[in-house]
Protein backbone atom coordinates (compact mmCIF):
# COMPACT_ATOMS: atom_id res chain seq x y z
CA UNK A 1 0.00 0.00 0.00
CA UNK A 2 1.45 3.53 -1.01
CA UNK A 3 1.92 5.78 1.51
CA UNK A 4 -1.34 8.36 2.27
CA UNK A 5 -2.12 11.26 4.27
CA UNK A 6 -5.36 13.23 5.17
CA UNK A 7 -6.24 15.95 3.24
CA UNK A 8 -5.88 19.41 5.04
CA UNK A 9 -7.48 22.35 3.63
CA UNK A 10 -6.11 24.84 6.18
CA UNK A 11 -2.24 23.99 4.55
CA UNK A 12 -1.92 26.40 1.39
CA UNK A 13 -1.01 23.31 -0.58
CA UNK A 14 -1.77 22.76 -4.14
CA UNK A 15 -3.34 19.11 -5.04
CA UNK A 16 -2.30 19.36 -8.79
CA UNK A 17 -1.30 15.46 -9.69
CA UNK A 18 -2.84 14.07 -6.53
CA UNK A 19 -5.33 10.81 -5.97
CA UNK A 20 -7.79 12.29 -3.76
CA UNK A 21 -10.26 9.36 -2.81
CA UNK A 22 -13.27 10.72 -1.46
CA UNK A 23 -17.04 9.09 -0.71
CA UNK A 24 -19.67 9.87 -3.39
CA UNK A 25 -21.31 12.39 -1.25
CA UNK A 26 -18.48 14.50 -1.46
CA UNK A 27 -19.21 14.96 -5.15
CA UNK A 28 -20.57 18.59 -6.38
CA UNK A 29 -19.29 19.86 -2.66
CA UNK A 30 -17.88 22.96 -1.40
CA UNK A 31 -14.94 20.49 -0.19
CA UNK A 32 -14.71 19.36 -3.96
CA UNK A 33 -15.19 22.62 -5.14
CA UNK A 34 -11.25 23.48 -3.48
CA UNK A 35 -9.73 20.85 -5.76
CA UNK A 36 -9.47 23.81 -8.74
CA UNK A 37 -9.36 21.67 -12.29
CA UNK A 38 -10.20 18.24 -10.66
CA UNK A 39 -10.60 15.52 -13.02
CA UNK A 40 -13.02 13.08 -11.59
CA UNK A 41 -13.55 9.78 -11.06
CA UNK A 42 -16.09 6.92 -10.35
CA UNK A 43 -15.33 3.32 -8.97
CA UNK A 44 -18.47 0.75 -8.90
CA UNK A 45 -19.72 -1.56 -10.69
CA UNK A 46 -22.25 0.22 -11.82
CA UNK A 47 -19.88 1.92 -13.98
CA UNK A 48 -20.80 -1.60 -15.94
CA UNK A 49 -23.90 0.44 -17.07
CA UNK A 50 -23.84 2.70 -20.33
CA UNK A 51 -24.31 6.36 -19.52
CA UNK A 52 -24.07 6.05 -15.89
CA UNK A 53 -20.72 7.67 -15.35
CA UNK A 54 -22.35 10.63 -17.77
CA UNK A 55 -25.39 10.70 -15.92
CA UNK A 56 -23.66 11.12 -12.52
CA UNK A 57 -21.45 13.80 -13.92
CA UNK A 58 -17.99 12.29 -13.64
CA UNK A 59 -15.02 12.50 -15.66
CA UNK A 60 -14.16 9.38 -15.63
CA UNK A 61 -15.95 5.78 -14.66
CA UNK A 62 -13.98 2.60 -13.21
CA UNK A 63 -15.59 -0.69 -13.50
CA UNK A 64 -14.62 -1.90 -10.11
CA UNK A 65 -17.43 -3.77 -7.62
CA UNK A 66 -17.14 -4.71 -3.72
CA UNK A 67 -19.45 -7.26 -4.35
CA UNK A 68 -18.64 -10.79 -5.89
CA UNK A 69 -20.54 -13.28 -7.74
CA UNK A 70 -21.23 -16.11 -6.25
CA UNK A 71 -19.69 -18.70 -8.32
CA UNK A 72 -16.48 -17.05 -7.55
CA UNK A 73 -17.31 -16.22 -4.07
CA UNK A 74 -17.36 -20.12 -3.79
CA UNK A 75 -14.62 -20.58 -5.65
CA UNK A 76 -12.44 -18.08 -3.44
CA UNK A 77 -14.05 -20.15 -0.31
CA UNK A 78 -12.51 -23.44 -1.54
CA UNK A 79 -9.14 -22.15 -2.64
CA UNK A 80 -8.70 -20.55 0.58
CA UNK A 81 -8.86 -23.38 2.64
CA UNK A 82 -10.23 -21.73 5.30
CA UNK A 83 -10.95 -23.58 9.01
CA UNK A 84 -14.04 -20.98 9.54
CA UNK A 85 -15.90 -18.49 7.44
CA UNK A 86 -17.68 -15.90 9.33
CA UNK A 87 -20.29 -13.55 6.94
CA UNK A 88 -21.40 -10.40 6.98
CA UNK A 89 -23.34 -8.98 3.88
CA UNK A 90 -25.80 -9.85 1.28
CA UNK A 91 -27.33 -13.13 2.11
CA UNK A 92 -25.92 -14.36 4.81
CA UNK A 93 -28.11 -17.17 5.79
CA UNK A 94 -28.00 -18.78 2.44
CA UNK A 95 -24.54 -18.95 1.86
CA UNK A 96 -24.21 -20.37 5.46
CA UNK A 97 -26.51 -23.40 4.79
CA UNK A 98 -24.64 -23.82 1.64
CA UNK A 99 -21.29 -24.10 2.99
CA UNK A 100 -22.28 -25.99 6.15
CA UNK A 101 -23.88 -28.59 3.50
CA UNK A 102 -20.20 -29.00 2.15
CA UNK A 103 -18.70 -29.28 5.17
CA UNK A 104 -17.57 -26.06 6.08
CA UNK A 105 -18.01 -24.29 9.52
CA UNK A 106 -19.62 -21.16 8.44
CA UNK A 107 -21.88 -18.62 10.53
CA UNK A 108 -22.88 -15.09 10.50
CA UNK A 109 -20.92 -12.86 11.55
CA UNK A 110 -23.11 -10.33 14.43
CA UNK A 111 -21.46 -6.61 13.87
CA UNK A 112 -21.72 -4.56 17.08
CA UNK A 113 -23.83 -1.28 16.12
CA UNK A 114 -22.22 1.56 16.41
CA UNK A 115 -22.66 3.84 19.19
CA UNK A 116 -24.02 7.51 17.72
CA UNK A 117 -22.16 10.37 16.92
CA UNK A 118 -24.07 12.49 19.56
CA UNK A 119 -23.92 9.88 22.38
Amino acid sequence: MLPTQKVDLREKRDYSGELIIAPPGAAGSTWMRRFKDAVTGFCSGWMQVRGNRRRRGYDRGFVLSDHADWPSLLRTIDEVGASKILLTHGHADTLVRLLRERGVDAAPLALREREPADA
